[in-house]
């Protein structure tokens, strides 16, 4: 019960950062002209759930963070670029992280670079025009910067927390 219990306050804290990191990011213009690109900052919070806590909790997380910044902060479209390409992001970091041939930033890398792929194929379906995948060539470059930055941080996280704060989910 005690186990279950620090799972459920480690991602309920969790959830609440990835939420403020994602209000934040979208007070932050990044002033290069292209749609769609983003820092990525709550992955920061994801990347450390599937390293600290686990795939399940990883899932429900970003879930929760998706749903809740959709209603608090965005609108419909925004709402399914974000499910779609966060969902696809969480989905193939968990199962690169199992084959354990990629660090914490490699996995971070593909998360970045899935994400942008999930919101061009939304994004195609929803505005149903194929042009739009003309960004994929950018967001894919976007995605792999900004992979390495969040993967580097996440890394600094996890070690922090698990170091400093003795996080230990099998007691």
């Amino acid at each position: 019960m005690k186990k279950n219990n620090k799972r459920i306050a480690i991602c309920g804290v969790f959830t609440a950062l990835a939420l403020i990191f994602g209000y934040i990011e979208a007070l932050i213009p990044i002033p290069i002209g292209i749609p769609g690109v983003k820092l990525g900052i709550a992955n920061i919070a994801i990347i450390a759930v599937i390293y600290i806590v686990g795939d399940t909790e990883a899932i429900i997380v970003n879930f929760l963070r998706i749903v809740l910044t959709g209603i608090l902060f965005g609108s419909f479209y925004s709402f399914m670029f974000s499910l779609v390409g966060g969902m696809l992001s969480v989905l193939l970091m968990i199962l690169v992280k199992k084959t354990k041939k990629l660090s914490m930033v490699g996995v971070s890398i593909i998360g970045g670079v899935s994400h942008n792929v999930g919101q061009i194929v939304a994004a195609v379906f929803l505005m149903d025009s194929v042009a739009i995948a003309l960004y994929l060539p950018v967001l894919i470059v976007a995605g792999v910067v900004t992979g390495i930055v969040i993967g580097l941080v996440g890394q600094l996280v996890t070690k922090r927390i698990t170091v400093n704060f003795k996080v230990d989910l099998d007691n």
